[in-house]
């Protein structure tokens, strides 16, 4: 698959509505990012936001697991739609 930023945003909004739907992780991420309920509706639309529903979920190598087999996705598609982000971009020293 090749990921653009549109793809990485949706594959982002997907990532977002399966941690909100998930009662154990929601407080989870609240409590770590600070977020809130207008955050959350407003984050939706934020490419930084969603780039940060991808950092916190890729913390934890079940949390991807369970999302990329919920959302019929290869394992690495968070990884690769993080790269399309805002601040994803690989830096090289080199």
């Amino acid at each position: 698959m090749k990921y653009t930023r549109e793809s990485a945003e949706t594959i982002a909004i997907h990532c977002l509505g399966w941690l909100l739907a998930n009662d154990e992780l929601t407080p989870v991420f609240l409590g770590a990012t600070g977020a809130g309920e207008d955050d959350l509706r407003s984050g939706a639309g934020d490419p930084t936001f969603l780039a940060g529903v991808l950092d916190f979920v890729m913390m934890n190598d079940e949390w991807v697991v369970d999302f990329c087999t919920s959302a019929q996705l290869p394992t690495d598609a968070p990884m690769h739609a993080r790269s399309m982000l805002p601040g994803g971009q690989q830096e090289h020293w080199t």
